[in-house]
């Protein structure tokens, strides 16, 4: 066997690996269940940290003061040193909310005077100041909110450019209360979960977003199963930032958000410390909840992703290394090595080669198909993981140059001197 042979068949060996014994990483059934509309429900609070998001709150803010819950919510904006009006905008729109809810319950004759039967929830804008040293802003502004709360049972901690469906809140808390998921085999866990977090469906509106956008979410259930990290007792615990539920008590019993409060990565950060303290989480994909930020450049997915991609690898060079040498085995080998075997016309090239090829369009097919992408571009998905390749590299360059973990204005270290978790596995 020659030495182009053997790379093909270590990359046939890896697929065969990722697409059968990689926790069913690329089935995209796990769910949200349906709601029970007569089971009673828990007080929530809804917090949402907000930094210069006045371009996208118009699109995300009403959907969360419109929410249909049979329980008492309430929404805190959390207004993170923005410079772009949009705590006053916040405000503007929680006003609009109410006189549009009052118009519309309000009896004839009666302007203004709000009915019994709907109603926005309420909503309070407040500010932290800057964050201390040792804090990232948002998780600054999110244990101000989550204060604020009060003494509530759940908190949907959520970012500001996530819009949610009027059932949205209704069916995350069904859910953590429950214990059910919407999976196939049924893999919910009686007794209810203490934190359930959606991945929010990302915008692919533009060749760019369509290019970037479901490799993304196909790479991190790659590395993080969902179906591993809601089984109780596994290590692996993951959860989407933009759309995370978690109970109180199970927040307060493992610290708090302070306990994270460096953390770059918060959302994996925040399941893995959960889970460890003994409480059981879920993950899974949204039909219902969207980001509405759009990303039409390359450039900015660009930034979006390497902006932690080596905190992701906990600053480690050899993490790095081994991550880029995965990637080319992985994703690149295989169009690679099968270019090779057809112009040398070896078979024992083009087989293995091919192999993997198809074993990586089949795994990556159904997250094309969750965001209405056709078949044909899983083709695409070596160049995708290319551009991934160097965005990983580029945030390494990007850190070393003392500009890491750069976002909206704001520059971190690396997480030992800020009391990031060093455990946290590369994502």
């Amino acid at each position: 066997m020659t030495a182009l042979s053997l790379i093909a068949w270590v990359s046939l060996l890896a697929w065969a690996w990722l697409a059968f014994g990689q926790g069913r990483f690329w089935w995209t059934d796990l769910r949200l269940p349906p709601r029970d509309p007569g089971a009673p429900r828990p007080s929530v609070a809804v917090v949402v940290p907000a930094r210069d998001e006045a371009e996208v709150l118009p699109l995300s803010l009403p959907s969360l003061l419109a929410q249909q819950y049979p329980g008492e919510a309430r929404v805190i904006l959390v207004d993170d040193g923005s410079t772009d009006g949009t705590g006053d905008l916040a405000r503007k729109l929680g006003e609009a909310s109410e006189a549009t809810v009052a118009g519309e319950t309000s009896e004839p004759g009666e302007p203004g005077e709000p009915g019994e039967s709907a109603g926005a929830l309420p909503l309070t804008v407040t500010s932290p100041g800057e964050p201390p040293a040792g804090w990232t802003g948002k998780l600054w502004a999110l244990r101000h909110g989550v204060e604020l709360a009060g003494d509530v049972e759940y908190l949907l901690l959520t970012d500001a450019d996530i819009a949610h469906a009027p059932d949205s809140l209704d069916s995350l808390v069904a859910a953590a209360e429950t214990g059910r998921d919407g999976s196939r085999d049924g893999s919910g866990n009686s007794g209810g979960y203490d934190l359930v977090s959606q991945m929010a469906r990302l915008s692919v509106a533009t060749r760019w977003e369509q290019l970037i956008v479901p490799a993304f979410v196909y790479f991190f259930a790659q590395l993080y199963p969902f179906r591993w990290s809601n089984r109780p007792g596994a290590r692996t615990a993951a959860a989407a930032g933009g759309c995370t539920l978690v109970r109180r008590e199970a927040l307060a019993r493992v610290g708090g958000v302070a306990a994270i409060r460096g953390a770059v990565i918060d959302d994996v950060n925040l399941a893995r410390l959960v889970k460890r303290g003994g409480g059981r989480t879920w993950i899974g994909l949204a039909d219902r909840v969207d980001s509405v930020r759009p990303y039409p450049e390359l450039g900015q997915l660009w930034r979006m992703v390497s902006r932690s991609a080596y905190a992701q690898l906990r600053h480690n060079v050899l993490l790095l290394i081994g991550t880029v040498l995965g990637l080319a085995l992985v994703y690149l080998v295989p169009p690679v090595m099968l270019v090779v075997g057809l112009v040398t016309l070896s078979p024992t090239v083009i087989v293995p080669s091919l192999a993997a090829w198809a074993l990586m369009a089949v795994t990556f097919r159904p997250m094309l198909a969750y965001y209405g992408r056709p078949a044909a571009e899983t083709l695409l998905l070596p160049f995708t993981a290319a551009l991934y390749l160097l965005m990983t590299v580029d945030s390494a360059i990007q850190h070393w140059r003392g500009r890491g973990a750069a976002w909206k204005g704001r520059t971190y270290p690396a997480p030992d001197q800020h009391g990031e978790e060093s455990e946290l596995p590369a994502r």
